[in-house]
C-alpha cells in the first residue's frame, strides 16, 4: 500500500518551467543568428528575474501569470471562415470606436513588466493594424511580445521596427499549404504568407507560424512536409491552436477526444524530431496543466477596450484596466471565483473548458454586478 501523500499542484511552478523550457528552446533556435541570439540571451536573464517577482508576490499571496494576452485592435482586413472574434462582435472591417490608446497600453505593459509579466501575446483584429501600439511594445524590453498577424501587412517600415526591437516576435497564421490556407482566409493569402516569411528570413528576424487545428487540416498540419516547409522558409516557433467552434453549425471543425488524441502524440514525435523548432499547444493538454489555465491562472485576456477577461474564448468581464491597476484585474471577483469555485478544474466535453461551460461563466459575472 502506498502511503505517499501526493504533492499539490503547483500552477506557479508549472508556469515557470514552462517559460524556462520555451526560452532555453528558444535560446537554441537561434544560434545561427547572432543578432536573435544575443537577444534572446538577455531575455534569458530578464526571464528569471520575472520568475522571482512571480515568486515573491506568489508568497505574499498575489499570483501573477507569466502570459498575457493583449488584443490591441477590433480591426481587421481579412474575413476568416470560422472567425470567432468577428462571430463575437469583438472584430469588424472599420477602426473601432473607443479602443485603448497606445498610451494606455504602454501603461499596460510597464505595469505587466514590474510584476513580473514575461509573455505577451499581441492580438486582434490585426495588431499589426496598430504600428503605434507595436512601437510601444517594443520599448519594454524585458517582456517578449509574440505577434499574431495574418502576414498580409509587412513592409519596409515594419521590417525595421522588427529588426530595432527583437523582442518583438511575428507569428503569422497559416492553416496548412495553399489549399487549406486560402480556403479559411480568402483567395491568394498563402501566398502573401509566403512572400512575408521571405521578407522576415531576409531580415534575419525570428518569426513563427500559427495554425488553428480542425479536423479538416489536422493531419497536414502534423506532417513532416508541412512542418519541413516551414522550417525551410525560416519558422523557428509553430503553435497549434485548437479551433474553438463558434456556431452550432461549426461544432464538426472542432476536434475531438480521439484528434485530441493524435494531436498530443504528435506533438511528443514532432518535438522529438523538430529541436530547431518551439512547438506549443493551445490549450493543449490539460491534465498536464493542472486544469485550464484561464481567468489569471497563467494567462488571462485584456480587449481592445481594455476589459480584463478570463480568455479570448471566455468574453466576460468585471474589470477594465482603464478604471484599475492591471495587479487589481488579475484579482477580479469573476477570475477568482471561476479559481476558486473550482471551475477551471472540471472535467468538460472539448477542448476549451471556458467556452464548454459559458453558461456557468455567465452565472458568476452575473454575481458580480
Amino acid at each position: 500500500m502506498n502511503n505517499q501523500v501526493q504533492k499539490p499542484f503547483d500552477i506557479d511552478e508549472y508556469m515557470t518551467k514552462g517559460v524556462e523550457q520555451i526560452v532555453k528552446t528558444a535560446v537554441k533556435a537561434t544560434l545561427t543568428n547572432p543578432a536573435e541570439s544575443a537577444f534572446m540571451a538577455r531575455f534569458a536573464a530578464a526571464s528569471a528575474i520575472a520568475a522571482k517577482k512571480r515568486t515573491k508576490a506568489e508568497r505574499m499571496g498575489e499570483h501573477v501569470p507569466a502570459f498575457l494576452i493583449a488584443s490591441i485592435t477590433g480591426s481587421c482586413n481579412l474575413h476568416c471562415a470560422g472567425c470567432y472574434s468577428r462571430a463575437n462582435h469583438a472584430c469588424g472591417d472599420e477602426a473601432a470606436l473607443d479602443q485603448l490608446s497606445d498610451v494606455e497600453w504602454r501603461k499596460i505593459f510597464d505595469e505587466a513588466d514590474d510584476l513580473g509579466v514575461s509573455f505577451i501575446l499581441l492580438a486582434g483584429g490585426e495588431p499589426m493594424m496598430r504600428s503605434d501600439v507595436i512601437k510601444q511594445a517594443g520599448e519594454v524590453s524585458n517582456i517578449l511580445f509574440p505577434v499574431f498577424t495574418n502576414g498580409t501587412m509587412f513592409d519596409d517600415c515594419y521590417l525595421e521596427m522588427f529588426k530595432q526591437h527583437r523582442n518583438l516576435v511575428p507569428i503569422v497564421s497559416i492553416e496548412g499549404h495553399e489549399e487549406k490556407t486560402d480556403s479559411r482566409r480568402g483567395s491568394g493569402v498563402y501566398e502573401l504568407v509566403n512572400t512575408s516569411m521571405r521578407k522576415m528570413n531576409d531580415a534575419g528576424l525570428i518569426f513563427g507560424a500559427s495554425i488553428t487545428v480542425t479536423t479538416e487540416n489536422l493531419e497536414e498540419v502534423y506532417s513532416d512536409g508541412f512542418i519541413e516547409s516551414l522550417r525551410d522558409k525560416g519558422v523557428k516557433a509553430i503553435l497549434y491552436i485548437e479551433y474553438v467552434p463558434v456556431t452550432e453549425e461549426s461544432i464538426d471543425l472542432a476536434p475531438g477526444d480521439e484528434e485530441r488524441a493524435f494531436m498530443q502524440a504528435q506533438m511528443a514525435r514532432i518535438r522529438d524530431l523538430y529541436p530547431e523548432i518551439v512547438f506549443i499547444a493551445f490549450p493543449g493538454d490539460e491534465k498536464d496543466s493542472g486544469g485550464c489555465v484561464a481567468a489569471g491562472r497563467g494567462f488571462f485576456h485584456i480587449n481592445s477596450h481594455g476589459g480584463a477577461e478570463p480568455c479570448p474564448f471566455s468574453p466576460y468581464s468585471d474589470i477594465n484596466v482603464r478604471d484599475s491597476s492591471l495587479k487589481e484585474a488579475i484579482q477580479s471577483r469573476l477570475f477568482k471565483m471561476l479559481r476558486d469555485n473550482g471551475t477551471l478544474l472540471d472535467d468538460h466535453v472539448g477542448g476549451c473548458t471556458l467556452f464548454a461551460k459559458k453558461e456557468e461563466v455567465e452565472r458568476y459575472l452575473a454575481q458580480t454586478a
